[in-house]
């Protein structure tokens, strides 16, 4: 045996210390992996995963966000904030020094007040006072922490809308769904992060602007869903075109997105990557989520989904839904539910939208409770304004309404860590302005990204040279609202 022939030989130490390098390698490599963050990381369109889930700025005590948002703005004085000096005052302006600087849509300061004619009364331990038009949400008060101190800075649906849905009175921003799977990702691989439902009469006033994705990458933008049939147009293959078959078609375009996102580095085209592959892997999991056949007839009955009205039976199958999808690791959830503008007929009208929204609403909340999920889903209830004290005459002499009201209004929230049986925020005798724990939009924004374990302030996306943030420079924790209270 010659020389060359010994060096060969390795003894068993040096072949494991040549070697250990390699295994960290390997370690490494398995890891990313199951992120799917190999060949090249996460700035490789091929392996990055955009959705995958990430770790938050802190423990948090809410893992999803399910957003039942009544645009239009709903009456706070018929269903929240009861106002026995209204029915007083029925009929005579409210003095001028409250009005003064109060922002109106179509109202002048000098309209006449106009009473609830609902009744109020108080319900559960906590002795919350809801309208008669809330019977099954009034039964669920010891769950729910009620804001009566809401304001926001517009007065008009569309940007009132924006500002609650993305922090901005204008358009082109991300909204709190895509701010959340921005920051979280999913924990669902089969399902988008951010689902978006709607029923009642047709869409929200700033339409899907509402569930935008701005400035990000369309991968965090919202995903509307439909409540039959296929959840989305075109998920089904057509006929003659089988899995393996649609394979191959998708690990070609695969192919050429590959290079030309090497060539251009563009975002956009990571996130048509991963909606191609999220679609396929969607084909198998949206028909089993539409599915209710496994669900027990006591809780189908609970949220009404076998109403005759449609509307009604309509958000029942969301709200329904909505359980499904935080349930399969669904992040962002939002329920959309149009048109609470009544400028006229209030009462008739706010009575049919009660009854097409309490039964289900509740039901989620009881529902989530039942399989331990309350504690870690955020449910939130409100539209982007609410209704003035004053009434509004019907020009054609019907019955009258009320206008915009951006000064405060009521919104609710349960579960995710907020403490329920209690109520945030007092208004004046005549519900003109908040005099106790003002509530900004950018608060409400602020608080539910602290649920889910992000810190609003740090969480930032650059864009044109600045970092934008969900509440701009607003907002802070209500730290009142917390199951556990923070400094």
């Amino acid at each position: 045996m010659i020389m060359r022939d010994l060096k060969q030989i390795e003894t068993r130490r040096a072949f494991f210390q040549k070697f250990a390098g390699g295994m960290g390698t390997v370690a490494l490599a398995q890891l990313m992996a199951s992120e799917r963050l190999t060949a090249g990381g996460s700035s490789d369109a091929a392996g990055a995963n955009p959705l995958a889930p990430r770790k938050p700025h802190f423990p948090p005590t809410a893992k999803s966000i399910i957003f039942l948002f009544m645009s239009g703005g709903p009456s706070q004085i018929d269903l929240f904030d009861p106002k026995p000096a209204l029915t007083k005052w029925d009929g005579q302006p409210p003095p001028p020094s409250l009005t003064k600087d109060l922002k109106l849509a179509f109202l002048k300061p000098s309209a006449t007040l106009m009473g609830s004619p609902r009744q109020f009364k108080p319900y559960g331990q906590c002795g919350t006072e809801f309208s008669d038009y809330l019977p099954y949400t009034s039964a669920r008060a010891d769950d729910i922490c009620l804001i009566r101190s809401m304001r926001t800075d517009a007065i008009n649906h569309d940007p009132g809308e924006l500002l609650m849905t993305t922090g901005s009175t204008i358009q082109g921003r991300p909204t709190m769904g895509s701010w959340v799977t921005y920051g979280l990702g999913s924990e669902s691989q089969d399902l988008p992060g951010f689902v978006v439902l709607s029923s009642g009469s047709g869409l929200p006033s700033a339409g899907p602007n509402n569930w935008a994705s701005g400035f990000m990458p369309s991968v965090y933008q919202g995903t509307p869903f439909r409540s039959s049939g296929d959840p989305i147009l075109y998920l089904s293959n057509p006929p003659g075109i089988d899995r393996p078959i649609q394979r191959v078609h998708l690990d070609a375009l695969r192919l050429l997105n590959e290079k030309h996102y090497r060539d251009t580095g563009d975002a956009e085209i990571a996130s048509r990557i991963a909606s191609y592959e999220l679609a396929f892997r969607m084909q198998m999991a949206a028909p089993e989520l539409l599915d209710f056949s496994k669900e027990k007839q006591a809780v189908l009955d609970a949220y009404g989904v076998n109403r005759a009205d449609e509307q009604s039976k309509a958000f029942s199958v969301n709200c329904l839904l909505a359980r499904r999808l935080v349930e399969r690791g669904v992040r962002f959830v939002m329920l959309t539910h149009a048109n609470w503008d009544f400028h006229y007929t209030i009462n008739k009208r706010l009575k049919g939208y009660c009854e097409a929204t309490d039964q289900p609403a509740a039901a989620l909340i009881e529902d989530l409770k039942q399989r331990g999920l309350l504690d870690s889903t955020l449910v939130i209830w409100g539209g982007e304004f609410g209704r003035t004290p004053m009434g509004e005459p019907e020009i054609h002499g019907g019955e009258p309404g009320r206008d915009h009201h951006a000064s405060c209004f009521s919104m609710w929230l349960a579960g995710g860590g907020i403490r329920g049986g209690q109520v945030i925020g007092k208004t004046d005798e005549l519900g003109l302005h908040p005099v106790e724990d003002p509530v900004h939009v950018h608060d409400l924004q602020a608080t539910a990204l602290h649920c889910v374990g992000l810190k609003y302030t740090d969480l930032t996306y650059r864009h044109m040279g600045r970092d934008f943030r969900l509440t701009d420079v607003g907002g802070r924790v209500v730290t009142r609202m917390l199951r556990t209270q923070t400094t």
